[in-house]
């Protein structure tokens, strides 16, 4: 019986109610060791009863190294129901559990594939999946358990975790509620103790009651201390784990020799593997009977054909309190006796944790289980097993390559600073080339993401001078990636330095090489603002590259491309991004996929798609958070803003900004102040926003794609303010880059700015043809803005009649952005010159999708092509019940019936007056 936890298991019992009705949820129940989160993961499974599934597992410390034990233990009754997956998904799953040999995936490939299990076993009837200790489990079951956990929907399907607070390792899991358990209070915490101290007089049940602080646990164990006359040992400030344990370790200390050894041998092997346990502790002259005793006192008992501790913290008792000797002997024993049982990790793990000194055939045995978790797609556990095996080297040669190699599994497992740090120790000793390149790459990638760009920035240049010969192609690739990391901080000193190093080298003359190292020239012209000189290789590169950017790595060709917008021609852009896109989700390459969705979603917000890109950037931020790419995070918020504010959602929109302003991302504020700013243009703050982008400086136009894109808004909020000569700077650099980029809207956007400026019998000339050249191309949102400008100087210059018709043009289009201030101001405009336009209530297809969710819109575009549920989910990692519910709640928001009629919505259509 659960004492004091009513409320609890109330909020169990409507997570199970839920489940039912088809609605799924994760939490996390947290708290102390003792506390009671298993006795609460016992409740549930209870309550669940017959008319739910329930899996179960329990996190092992002893296994927390080896791939994916966690996941195998878990799904072991079902693994059979595997192959009814989508193939890829199928053969990332079977891979990960070692049922099959595959190529190994993207280490979340397999949580896309257990999200999409997990839903075919609720699909029967409701599913409950219990994790305990949870901070015990390998980091590759932990990384897919919570990404499936995230992208939980409409299955039916509920996910316990438990996990320790304190004295054990961290189990962070962002996203997924939390539900923190305290100390019992008075009167639960007196039944607990009338329960099992009823015999023992006042005063001991008094100190009890003060000593146990309300730990369920404690409540337990002491009392029995107290009958041992043990109960003095354990008062006073130790922590509660601690002062538990300790009466585990004592009652330990009091059973056989042989009982001991045996406890001690279950304790080094940890997953209850009762063949094993035998098989060691009978080498160390113990047998299966001498677990009796312990038995007895009810320190261990036999679950389903394995042998379990009642709580970890006597299998913590039993192994800690034992002498350092005892405890290799164990595993010495242990690795001897799994060759029977034929498990070679574990045998691995065993004879690492049995050598106190080098050991070449130690070391090799865990490079060889290295390899088994590569194939597996357990890079955690592969960086774990080449770093032990580094330690365990006895020759330099050896332990520099395997720290090589655990850096390059670490960077392949998300561990960036891990992969940074294996990366340092061994690079002063690696003297092959391609090494020495891939590991300044990883320890580039760390310093940029702990924003060091300038120290990311000379790693890859030195590198790459050092594998010219060796590898020109990939030589230049670094340097052109590394002029990149250099442009966004504006530093010219060093992009000239940089330039005149790399103009120096023969590589221009590579046909592979030759195409990075005149784009990474043409870097250092534009931070030095000559973007005449620098646009054309860019946008060779761009154009013309594509079999250069296909041969790249994913990663390394979302580096390339994400510059595509630099050169104004958002067609391209749009082309290599939405490409990208699809090939990352094809591969199930996850790690990738914020990068390039970040992308996407710029260009699409350029492009003036906003439902598009609103639900671009919102997937951005949610699969960011979960690969724990916090910086691409922050610039989803960045495009986040920027829609926003032009819908004049101030709330959210300063919101945004402070989130990213907290963590200090210097590229990603560009994007939220400049959002800021041009929320206080919409709303007529024309003082606030020049204050706003003047503190950017013209100069961010030359380092960041948000400062070059927005400059016309600093051209407009000092033109309103009657400032001309505050805008000249900003022109200028438009007006620049605008030639060299050569594309119409560009030029449209330039001979605007400068009509804002112009004196009146110039100024007409100029809007006028800004208009004609807007028609066709693009950036409906600055049309719209062109045409207002327009319109508003008609008005004012006396041609009222003339006025109307920009007038209703801009107003259509930011109706249909649903750019609201900037609307009401066009109908302002328009009710100046006589005619009155009521809001818009339109039917179209622009104004239906923007009733959708961001999520709904993506699935309805794909669903609109013609894919099943199924093929949704693998796009999107989702689940086919939630993409099934989606669909469900966007039907009527259409007004639709069936996936047939929603073909017309296929592709958002660029904002255009009718």
């Amino acid at each position: 019986m659960l004492y004091g936890r009513a409320g609890e298991t109330g909020q169990i019992d409507r997570l199970l109610s839920q489940a039912h009705d088809g609605r799924s949820a994760a939490v996390v129940v947290r708290g102390e060791a003792g506390i009671g989160k298993s006795a609460l993961l016992d409740y549930a499974a209870g309550a669940a009863g017959t008319g739910m599934r329930v899996l179960r597992v329990i996190g092992v410390e002893a296994e927390s190294d080896l791939p994916f034990a966690g996941l195998s233990l878990l799904l072991s009754r079902v693994a059979d129901r595997i192959g009814r997956l989508p193939g890829r998904q199928a053969h990332a799953l079977r891979g990960a559990l070692g049922l099959e040999d595959s190529p190994a995936a993207d280490r979340f490939l397999t949580g896309l594939a257990l999200l999409t299990f997990l839903g075919d076993l609720a699909e029967e009837r409701p599913l409950l999946v219990l994790v305990d200790d949870a901070h015990w489990l390998d980091q590759a079951s932990a990384d897919a358990l919570l990404f499936a956990a995230r992208r939980l929907g409409a299955e039916g399907v509920v996910l316990l975790f438990a996990a320790r607070d304190v004295h054990a390792p961290p189990f962070p899991a962002p996203g997924i509620a939390e539900l923190r358990l305290a100390g019992l209070d008075g009167a639960a915490a007196a039944e607990l103790l009338a329960e099992h101290a009823g015999d023992l007089p006042r005063y001991a049940r008094e100190q009890i009651m003060e000593e146990a602080r309300g730990n369920p646990l404690a409540f337990r164990e002491l009392p029995a201390a107290q009958r041992e006359g043990q109960i003095a040992e354990y008062l006073g400030a130790m922590p509660d784990h601690a002062r538990i344990q300790r009466t585990f370790a004592d009652r330990i200390a009091v059973l056989p020799e042989p009982t001991r050894m045996a406890l001690l041998v279950a304790a080094a092997e940890g997953t209850g593997d009762l063949t094993a346990v035998v098989a060691a502790a009978g080498r160390l002259g113990a047998g299966v009977d001498d677990l009796e005793p312990a038995e007895r006192k009810d320190l261990v008992r036999l679950v389903d054909g394995r042998l379990a501790f009642r709580h970890p913290l006597i299998r913590a008792a039993a192994y800690q309190s034992a002498p350092i000797g005892r405890r290799l002997a164990a595993h010495r024993a242990l690795a001897d006796a799994l060759p029977c049982v034929g498990n070679i990790d574990r045998r691995a793990w065993h004879l690492a944790a049995a050598t106190s000194k080098p050991d070449e055939y130690v070391a090799s045995v865990l490079e060889q289980t290295a390899e088994f978790a590569r194939a597996r797609g357990g890079y955690a556990a592969v960086a774990a097993a080449y770093d032990r095996a580094a330690q365990l080297s006895t020759e330099t040669p050896h332990r520099v390559r395997r720290l090589a190699l655990a850096a390059r599994a670490a960077a392949d497992a998300g561990q960036v600073r891990r992969a940074a740090e294996f990366a340092t120790q061994a690079g002063p000793h690696v003297t092959e080339p391609l090494m020495k390149a891939e590991l300044a790459q990883v320890r580039a990638f760390d310093t940029y993401v702990r924003r060091l760009p300038k120290t990311a920035h000379t790693l890859l240049v030195d590198a790459a001078l050092g594998v010219i010969e060796a590898a020109p192609a990939k030589a230049a690739f670094m340097l052109f990636d590394a002029m990149g990391v250099i442009w966004a901080t504006g530093d010219a000193a060093a992009t000239r330095e940089t330039a005149a190093r790399i103009g120096g080298l023969r590589l221009s003359r590579h046909p592979e090489a030759g195409p990075f190292i005149d784009a990474a020239l043409a870097m250092s012209h534009l931070v030095a603002g000559d973007p005449a000189a620098g646009m054309p290789a860019l946008r060779t590169l761009m154009e013309d590259g594509n079999e250069l950017l296909g041969g790249l790595a994913l990663l390394e060709r979302a580096c390339a491309e994400e510059w595509a917008v630099l050169t104004g021609d958002l067609a391209v852009a749009d082309d290599l991004s939405t490409a990208l896109v699809a090939e990352c989700r094809e591969q199930g390459a996850i790690g990738v996929l914020p990068e390039s969705l970040r992308d996407l979603a710029r260009i699409q917000l350029f492009q003036g798609r906003h439902h598009d890109a609103r639900a671009t950037a919102t997937e951005t931020l949610r699969m960011a958070e979960d690969t724990d790419q916090i910086h691409y995070a922050d610039d989803a918020r960045g495009i986040l803003a920027h829609l926003a504010a032009t819908e004049g959602d101030e709330d959210t929109t300063r919101r945004l900004a402070a989130e990213v302003r907290e963590r200090g991302n210097s590229a990603s504020e560009v994007w939220t102040a400049s959002a800021l700013a041009l929320l206080d243009l919409g709303l007529g703050r024309h003082e606030d926003a020049l204050r706003r982008r003047e503190e950017l400086g013209a100069d961010v136009a030359l380092h960041s794609i948000a400062g070059l894109y927005t400059l016309p808004d600093h051209v407009e909020a000092a033109a309103r303010l009657g400032r001309p000569e505050r805008a000249a700077a900003a022109l200028d650099r438009f007006e620049a880059w605008a030639k060299a980029a050569g594309v119409a809207w560009a030029e449209a956007v330039s001979l605007r700015c400068r009509a804002l400026l112009a004196p009146d019998e110039e100024a007409g000339r100029l809007y006028a043809r800004a208009v004609e050249i807007h028609h066709g191309c693009g950036r409906p949102f600055e049309r719209a803005r062109t045409e207002l400008l327009y319109g508003e100087w008609l008005r004012r210059s006396g041609h009222r009649s003339g006025a109307r018709r920009p007038l209703r043009t801009a107003l259509e289009i930011f109706e249909r952005l649903g750019a609201a201030p900037w609307a009401e101001r066009a109908r302002g405009e328009l009710r100046a010159t006589g005619e009155t336009r009521p809001a818009r209530d339109s039917q179209d297809a622009a104004d239906l999708l923007g009733r959708l969710t961001p999520q709904e819109l993506q699935v309805v575009r794909l669903a609109a092509t013609g894919m099943t549920n199924r093929d949704i989910g693998a796009q999107l990692f989702l689940s086919p019940r939630t993409v099934g519910y989606h669909l469900y709640n966007a039907y009527p928001k259409l007004g639709v019936s069936s996936r047939g009629e929603l073909a017309s919505l296929a592709t958002e259509p660029e904002p255009q007056p009718a």
